[in-house]
């Protein structure tokens, strides 16, 4: 697949100056807790749509928009939320940092002249879900479509990155297993391993957490110069 026209550069988060050049930028964030140690490749992802889901750990999403958004200005970034995304994290302050309209992942009532997992999809040279439960995983996993932001991935033109944040046991799980090794035979599609994490209901490290935002979006351009994935045939 042709790569969208335009460069950009994705960085592992950390917090730089708005004119910084991506290599500079690579240098001042190793070996903090933010940054990473890869390079940071050049990307045409100039619009990114991100999905945010109901971990706890969406509490936090709001510093990472502020870190991509002073970084790479350049990045038109749409941002849509779940309901229980909205438990942790209000619609208003992320407009106010991405400068953009947050959307609530549910289907519009009334009349409404465009469809918006259409419009999302093909807006799109990347869409991150970040961070991802283990319902959105699931549901991704499984072909589910059943709200506008799964269709727009399902049925987007774009990358997809898929960050989880998963409770206890969630990353050893079989059944999360299965879904991942399903998610990342996907053409176009990769998952971020979770770091391990404070659980604030048992008190110890063995939950799981997103790596930072940038060293997802830096997975994601990792692979565009990977051969796709044979896809299975469809019968016409």
């Amino acid at each position: 697949m042709d790569k969208p026209e335009g460069e950009l550069a994705f960085a592992a988060a950390g917090t730089t100056g708005r004119d910084a050049e991506p290599s500079q930028t690579a240098s001042r964030v190793r070996g903090t807790d933010l940054g990473s140690s890869t390079c940071f490749p050049r990307t045409g992802a100039r619009n990114l749509l991100l999905v945010a889901t109901g971990s706890i750990s969406v509490a936090y999403l709001p510093a990472s928009l502020t870190w991509l958004r002073l970084t790479y200005p350049q990045i038109c970034t749409r941002v849509v939320v779940t309901r229980s995304a909205e438990r942790f994290v209000s619609r208003e302050a992320l407009s106010a940092i991405t400068g953009n309209e947050v959307y609530l992942d549910t289907w519009p009532q009334g009349s409404r002249s465009e469809a918006l997992h259409v419009e999302w999809g093909q807006w799109a040279h990347a869409t991150v879900v970040f961070p991802a439960t283990y319902h959105f995983v699931a549901r991704l996993a499984l072909g589910l479509a059943d709200s506008p932001a799964l269709l727009a991935v399902q049925c987007g033109r774009g990358f997809v990155g898929i960050a989880p944040a998963l409770p206890p046991g969630g990353w050893e799980s079989p059944a999360m297993a299965g879904h991942v090794a399903a998610l990342r035979r996907r053409p176009r599609t990769v998952v971020a391993d979770p770091l391990p994490a404070r659980s604030w209901t048992t008190g110890r490290d063995d939950a799981w957490r997103t790596p930072p935002l940038g060293a997802v979006l830096t997975l994601v351009d990792s692979h565009r110069d990977q051969p796709p994935t044979p896809s299975a045939t469809v019968n016409k």
